[in-house]
């Protein structure tokens, strides 16, 4: 069969940052059989590497050229750059916040576009970030809008960076992730928004696993079926 008449299916999961995207995706795809794509981690990435190799971070070629190059590789758990597993170090504040700055930039866009694209393979893919749904997979059949009170999303990330033995206090995470937050939603390029057609769901009363019921019931409700 005609692969560009049935193209790959894709569920795109954006939102703010800590709404539980990550979390939600992994376990979306799981129930599916699905491969799944953590867009920001490629940011972080980036980040990272240009951290550790002093670029010059206002310099937005030098930035892009740093996620060109980009040796990565992700095996369950674990995010290898150039052979080393960084899952624990990409979580950082300091990283994440360095990746909210540059996401910006829109040569990095650019050079992380065919990259994100790639991800597509069958059965069917699940992406999470802030433009999955508007700008990377705009064709996606189903395209979730994930929210959180900020509060709720601070104290959760808190909690996870506690959890990993990063210290973190509640106070600087709310005043970080509202930075962050308007940064995302009134950047030029690929603001956070809602893409047309998406599904918000507020995950802030919801559990982990009432807030998966309810994507897969959308992917259900369109009558592709559920778990694989």
């Amino acid at each position: 069969m005609n692969a560009q008449l049935t193209p790959i299916p894709v569920i795109t999961i954006d939102g703010p940052t800590a709404s539980g995207k990550g979390t939600i995706a992994h376990r979306v795809a799981q129930a599916l059989g699905w491969a799944v794509l953590d867009s920001g981690a490629l940011y972080r990435l980036t980040a990272l590497s240009v951290q550790q190799q002093g670029v010059d971070v206002a310099d937005e070629n030098a930035v892009a050229l740093t996620a060109q190059r980009l040796d990565v590789q992700f095996q369950g758990d674990q995010i290898l750059m150039s052979g080393v597993d960084v899952a624990h170090l990409i979580r950082h504040e300091s990283v994440g916040n360095l990746a909210s700055k540059i996401a910006a930039y829109v040569p990095l866009r650019q050079a992380l576009l065919d990259r994100q694209r790639a991800f597509r393979v069958a059965p069917g893919l699940v992406a999470d970030g802030r433009d999955m749904g508007t700008v990377v997979f705009p064709d996606a059949p189903l395209k979730i809008f994930l929210v959180a009170d900020v509060r709720a999303r601070a104290e959760r990330r808190c909690k996870q960076l506690k959890e990993k033995g990063i210290s973190a206090n509640l106070t600087d995470l709310l005043e970080d992730m509202r930075a962050r937050d308007e940064r995302d939603r009134t950047r030029a390029t690929a603001p956070l928004v809602a893409a047309a057609g998406a599904k918000t769901v507020d995950s802030s009363g919801l559990s982990i696993d009432e807030t998966v019921k309810v994507v897969l019931d959308f992917w259900s409700g369109l009558g592709f079926g559920a778990a694989q």
